[in-house]
């Protein structure tokens, strides 16, 4: 009993310890295998086994694998999107919930009022997409965005048809319809003053998450 006790917090020790100075399947492989441990030792207690170790380290491997699994293919994705976006001025980082994000800069996103993928624009979804036919273990999220200009009625369908125009870009050269889900939410999720021009031209955008497909 006295092993079931101390197991999640000497785990969590180690996963603190552990992380510093890791790649990100490294990280992914001792946070599943923590992750597993605890969890197996609780429900092995739940459960009124005498075997708690012996169900911790049951969990402690099945949490191993499933972090491997999930961060060597975000991995591979993440260097395969940085590699793609280099030198565009897109930016990609890891969202709290384990997704990427492309962060697009508002010089190559949408004119006022339109939907239409701009040139510059074209470049980098381009190198997107190559990038994603050879990553098929993985999905795409795209919320389209406005600017306060215009009423709902106009911002709301516009943010939808930014998100779709961005999807049939992509489907366009090569990667799967499937993997794709759109959004619009108009004017209601500004990151930038909507008083200024830069601010608008901010606003103007769309998101594009990417995670592993389920």
């Amino acid at each position: 009993m006295k092993t079931s006790s101390t197991l999640p917090a000497l785990t969590a020790a180690l996963i603190l310890v552990g992380c510093a100075n890791m790649t990100e399947t490294q990280r992914g492989t001792l946070i599943g295998t923590g992750i597993g441990a605890a969890a197996g030792a609780a429900i092995g207690k739940a459960s009124g086994s005498n075997k708690v170790g012996r169900d911790a380290a049951i969990g402690a491997a099945v949490g191993a694998a499933g972090g491997y699994i999930w961060s060597s293919r975000m991995e591979q994705q993440r260097r395969a999107m940085e590699e793609a976006t280099a030198g565009t001025g897109v930016s990609v980082s890891r969202t709290a919930d384990d997704q990427l994000k492309l962060d697009i800069p508002s010089d190559i996103s949408f004119a006022v009022n339109r939907a239409d993928i701009q040139p510059n624009f074209r470049t980098v979804l381009d190198q997107f997409a190559t990038s994603l036919r050879n990553n098929t273990g993985t999905r795409v999220d795209i919320v389209g965005h406005t600017d306060s200009t215009g009423s709902d009625a106009i911002n709301n369908p516009l943010s939808v048809r930014r998100a779709e125009s961005v999807r049939d870009y992509l489907v366009g050269r090569g990667v799967s319809s499937s993997r794709f889900k759109t959004a619009g939410v108009g004017a209601s999720q500004p990151i930038a003053d909507n008083t200024t021009a830069s601010g608008r031209a901010l606003n103007r955008r769309v998101e594009i998450y990417v995670g592993e497909l389920r």
